[in-house]
């Protein structure tokens, strides 16, 4: 099917093409330019989008399971055939640079296969003759997909692939900053899965409250911040909607003084700033055993000097801009912060005047526990250096937050390494690696990180109510 990814952007409503009288813009945040005119949903249009998923939810669900995988997998081969065109189209619109348009795209392919391979078997409490005790998943009917800007097409499809295996139909909003390869994946669709199945919808604030707060919708999947979360949470209260919500965090690492510093300093840069560290499981706290403290936060420099940032769409490019210019005026924010409270850069620290959003790397030397460069998440490339020499002390201030999504050990060895781990308050602790996801791996934060599981049988799971049969035979 040829699709022209680079202009008509339209929503996908019951199968099919729906633009809006009223429209919004779309830019390339490494130019600030206007790349695209994009339709703002009316509240009608909302509500055609859901009463269509309604009206398909109940062939869907009694679809066999296999058929429903089926379709799904299928999606994942069309996200594969236009590939090219979705990492050009991801780069425009969000900023990423190569290397992290392949490594989405790519994963947003595997992720619908692997998805699709997955079941939820019915568990038997008792079997006999006589008595059968069953509980069993079921769909919950429609759902409503809530998706951020910095993994635009990955984390739609973390929502989408589970939503449909598990006999759900959805409606599907993404982020008004990258709504582009969204809407695209929508229009793909439209030629695999039957009409009403997946709605894709675009809109700004407005659209997503009449989404929360729809009768309609049985459950709202969101990832975006921990603020926003707490909204929908409110919202979603009204007739008792389920929920997942990944939300935002403030991951520690932790660097034990027996490490190999080359070889670590090359694995925290990136363990900090993959994707402009517009991540929610980076590294955005840096704790540095003293001993090799000032050796480590000079390798880190060394090799940050060696990484350029700059438009994603030029060759050699390592890592793009911030993708809009809300996230860039707060990060400036914080770093003007930072300049006036005394703290030290070892590098960075300036924002430099000219077209597109961009922020320097910046590694901050060693400020105050309390500094807002430490206690808030960036969620750009600014990075505090934090020296501690207590292990009981460095658990303690790495618990210190309200967040608890991810975090990271780094140490030769991993007993001690594994006992630190244990001791975390986050929903993935990495131990000498970082950033390793699978469809068949549970990923979910603690404390004010979210709620739910995204991924393997139980992010499958979210996405079902169990229902528990039992039956008595009557004696002849």
């Amino acid at each position: 099917m040829a699709i022209d990814f680079f202009s008509d952007y339209t929503m996908t409503i019951d199968g099919r093409a729906a633009s809006a009288s009223a429209t919004f813009e779309a830019f390339n945040p490494a130019t600030e330019e206007v790349i695209a005119v994009v339709p703002d949903a009316s509240r009608d249009q909302l509500e055609a989008a859901v009463a269509a998923a309604k009206k398909a939810f109940p062939a869907w669900s009694a679809l066999p399971l296999v058929e429903r995988q089926a379709y799904v997998a299928r999606i994942g081969d069309a996200i594969e055939a236009h590939a090219e065109d979705f990492m050009r189209l991801l780069t425009l619109e969000q900023g990423k640079a190569r290397a992290g348009a392949e490594w989405e795209i790519g994963g947003s392919a595997i992720w619908c296969r692997e998805i699709a391979k997955q079941e939820l078997a019915p568990h038997m409490a008792e079997q006999s003759d006589m008595r059968s005790v069953e509980t069993r998943r079921v769909p919950l009917g429609v759902i409503g997909g809530i998706t951020p800007w910095n993994f635009p097409v990955l984390l739609a499809i973390w929502k989408i692939a589970p939503a449909l295996v598990a006999g759900n139909t959805m409606v599907l909003k993404p982020s008004p900053w990258t709504p582009l390869c969204t809407l695209k994946l929508g229009e793909i669709v439209r030629d695999i899965l039957p009409p009403g199945i997946l709605n894709v919808v675009s809109g700004g604030n407005d659209l997503g409250a009449w989404l929360t707060q729809h009768p309609d919708i049985r459950k709202i999947s969101f990832t975006g911040s921990t603020e926003t979360g707490r909204r929908i949470m409110a919202s979603c209260s009204g007739n008792l909607k389920r929920i997942t919500l990944e939300l935002g965090g403030n991951d520690p690492a932790i660097v034990l003084p027996d490490v190999d510093i080359e070889k670590t300093a090359k694995e925290l840069f990136w363990a900090a700033f993959q994707n402009s560290a517009q991540f929610c499981v980076a590294a955005k706290r840096l704790y540095i055993h003293e001993d090799i403290y000032d050796e480590l936060a000079d390798a880190l420099v060394a090799y940050a000097r060696t990484v350029k940032v700059g438009d994603g769409a030029e060759q050699g490019t390592d890592l793009g801009p911030i993708q809009n210019k809300m996230q860039f005026e707060k990060l400036k924010d914080l770093l003007a912060d930072a300049k006036a409270a005394g703290n030290r850069f070892l590098l960075g620290g300036e924002v430099a005047d000219g077209p597109g959003y961009f922020v320097p790397i910046t590694i901050v030397d060693n400020p105050p526990e309390d500094s807002r460069v430490v206690a808030e998440e960036a969620f750009g490339p600014v990075l505090p250096l934090l020296k501690f020499n207590d292990i009981e002390d460095v658990i303690a201030r790495a618990n210190n937050t309200e967040y608890g999504l991810a975090a990271s050990v780094w140490t030769k060895d991993v007993t001690k390494g594994r006992a630190i781990a244990e001791r975390i308050e986050a929903g993935t602790v990495w131990i000498n690696e970082i950033h390793s996801f699978s469809p068949h791996v549970a990923f979910g934060g603690h404390k004010q990180s979210g709620i739910g599981i995204e991924n393997a049988l139980e992010g499958l799971a979210e996405y079902t109510n169990s229902q528990t049969i039992v039956t008595n035979v009557p004696a002849i």
